[in-house]
């Protein structure tokens, strides 16, 4: 009898599914799409404030919040190509042949492995610097005495003309940010570099996160080929001491316990999946649009029971803030405000409007368009497959997710940073591409790593 999961893997790549010139129109739109972003600022002259005018300098290199740094060769170099050319060559055959557990060991060291080399092409720097940033959140957390005056104080220093307002990103992000610093400080760990390491190694769990949600909604065969890209995402650049990639973290092991609980007799998995997404709900306000992906989860587990208990679970953290001095849905507006207030008046929305897309593409790949592309034409035929369903709901999801984080205006620039919790997501919109392109997808994935971390200071 032929293997089912088998069978419907090879639909969903199969190449007479998708029109010969589809993929390649994917990849001509990134190139034009990044070709414009890059090019437009430098040769009209268009002010599209990229960096803050405290931070401006001649080597900007817009739409990245980043400068033109080249450098040939790092002590991350080495590791990070050999993982790169490794990865590419042998990265799909393993993700097939490995046990469960041993893909996820491998798919965990991996991802580490690619995070800490990419930063250390800056040497040690590459984990320290970000964090021990004056508008990021260490040396805030270390001046931090009692949390319930913090929680009690924390939306009146939000407004940008408050005498004691918070740094930028404090001011950003709801408290439970902060809280993970402060603990980290408390238990020792608040020095710049252990605190980026230690965001570094919960960041790489990630993918483990998303293997498990896969499996759970019996796709195991599309996380298999999923992995690869997965774990060599460019997106590995900022992800690396970024306190987003951290939250993507958080919501992604949420979305995995929710996934867990969709399975029969597993219904308490939604607890710990609410607690997890309440917590990523307050620690950026971004993440709230995670819901649409929560959703998928629910729908492609064809599960609806987990719902009321996560959302119980989600709200008792939300409203346990809220019980200490913290509203969430008082804090939003104030700093809605003092986000126009600032740089975000001088950013143009006819820029910044494809121009955070143009950043995307950097993150999630070269072939994102293609990915997409692929899967909305085999959508008709995917959607009668378990597994392929599975995936086209979590890559639609999570293309949603960005079209509305996009067109909601709150996230002009920076976006390599703030959306990296989006990537996996539709990330998996590449396991829809033809198989000869999926390796040339891989490849391209870990070019524009290695090649944007040489170029680039990204300030992340």
């Amino acid at each position: 009898m032929p293997d089912v999961r088998t069978v419907d893997a090879g639909a969903a790549t199969d190449p007479r599914a998708v029109p010969r010139a589809l993929p390649w129109l994917g990849l001509a739109v990134a190139v034009v799409l990044l070709s414009l972003a890059f090019s437009l600022p430098h040769l009209i002259g268009w002010e599209v404030a990229s960096r803050a005018p405290r931070n401006a300098s001649p080597d900007e290199v817009p739409p990245l919040h980043g400068l033109w740094r080249p450098k040939l060769f790092g002590p991350g170099t080495v590791p990070a190509v050999l993982i790169a050319v490794l990865g590419w060559r042998y990265g799909a055959d393993l993700a097939q042949r490995l046990s469960w557990p041993r893909l996820l060991a491998a798919a965990y060291a991996g991802s580490l492995g690619w995070l800490l080399s990419l930063a250390f092409v800056d040497g040690t720097s590459g984990i320290s610097r970000v964090l021990g940033n004056p508008y990021e959140y260490l040396r805030t957390a270390r001046d931090v005495g009692s949390v319930h005056q913090l929680l009690e104080t924390y939306v009146s220093r939000v407004p940008i003309d408050s005498p004691d307002n918070w740094p930028t990103h404090v001011a950003g992000h709801p408290p439970a940010a902060l809280l993970f610093f402060v603990g980290l400080v408390r238990v020792g760990l608040g020095g710049d570099f252990a605190a980026g390491m230690v965001v570094t190694v919960l960041a790489a769990t990630t993918v483990v996160a998303v293997l498990v949600t896969l499996r759970a909604l019996g796709a195991e065969d599309a996380a298999r080929r999923a992995a690869p890209f997965l774990v060599l995402t460019p997106a590995a650049v900022f992800m690396a001491v970024s306190a987003d990639a951290l939250f993507g973290a958080v919501m992604a092991w949420g979305l995995a316990c929710l996934a867990l609980s969709t399975r029969s007799g597993r219904l308490w998995w939604a607890v710990p999946a609410g607690l997890l997404l309440g917590t990523g709900v307050m620690m950026s306000y971004g993440m709230p649009l995670m819901g649409l992906v929560a959703v998928a989860v629910l729908v492609a587990g064809r599960a609806w029971r987990p719902l009321p208990v996560a959302a119980v679970a989600a709200l008792a953290v939300v409203l346990g803030f809220a019980a200490f001095g913290f509203s969430w849905w008082e804090a939003y507006p104030v700093l809605h405000d003092r986000y126009w207030a600032g740089i975000a008046k001088d950013r143009p929305l006819a820029y910044w409007a494809w121009g955070n897309i143009a950043l995307f593409t950097i993150i999630a790949g070269p072939l994102l368009f293609s990915g997409v592309l692929s899967a909305a034409a085999t959508a008709r035929d995917a959607a009668r497959r378990s597994t392929s369903r599975v995936v086209l709901l979590l890559a639609a999801a999570g293309v949603l997710v960005v079209v509305a984080a996009d067109a909601s205006g709150m996230s002009k620039a920076e976006v390599e940073r703030i959306w990296v919790p989006f990537v996996p997501w539709v990330t998996l919109a590449y396991v829809f591409l033809p198989p000869r392109w999926q390796r040339v997808g891989l490849g391209l994935q870990v070019l524009t790593a290695v090649v944007v971390q040489h170029l680039f200071y990204t300030a992340w």
